[in-house]
């Protein structure tokens, strides 16, 4: 893939790694992720970077928030680590919130869109987002705690 940017500043490798936690809700997601945009604007990501990331993230922020934890939960603990490094952003996001259905992750299947309007599903395109913008995307679930791993491919150094 070829980019007309320029090449990163030579700080940009040593981009310090950082933490953002935050309680399960729609709120707390929308600053979490402005935060962490705001934690990687040293990387002088592009505008297709920047927006990968807040894609890849949202989804599966809201999909903890909607599915993880009850409606009745008050706000469960959830922690995204982010380490920048030279092969892209590698993020690890913890919840103790419900394990994944069947305890692994979703295939991430493509849904079919060639199908008239009201056949449209409503959801089902976040799994197949993550996974196939996301590297190394894998969970594990240990103890009562949920945790994803992946390789955004952004801010490499070129």
């Amino acid at each position: 893939m070829s980019r007309n940017v320029p090449p990163r500043p030579a700080g940009a490798q040593t981009l310090p790694s950082f933490e953002v936690s935050l309680r399960s809700s729609d709120l707390a997601v929308r600053e979490a992720l402005a935060r962490i945009l705001t934690e990687l604007d040293p990387l002088s990501l592009d505008i297709e970077e920047t927006g990968t990331v807040e894609l890849v993230l949202a989804e599966v922020l809201n999909n903890i928030v909607e599915h993880a934890y009850p409606a009745e939960t008050e706000g469960g603990p959830i922690r995204i680590f982010c380490q920048p490094a030279q092969d892209g952003l590698h993020v690890r996001i913890t919840d103790c919130g419900a394990a994944m259905p069947e305890g692994h992750l979703p295939l991430g299947r493509a849904v079919e869109v060639d199908v008239d309007f009201s056949e449209l599903p409503e959801g089902g395109f976040g799994w197949f987002l993550i996974q196939d913008l996301a590297k190394d995307v894998e969970y594990v679930r240990v103890g009562a705690q949920n945790r994803l791993s992946m390789r955004l491919p952004v801010g490499m150094l070129v």
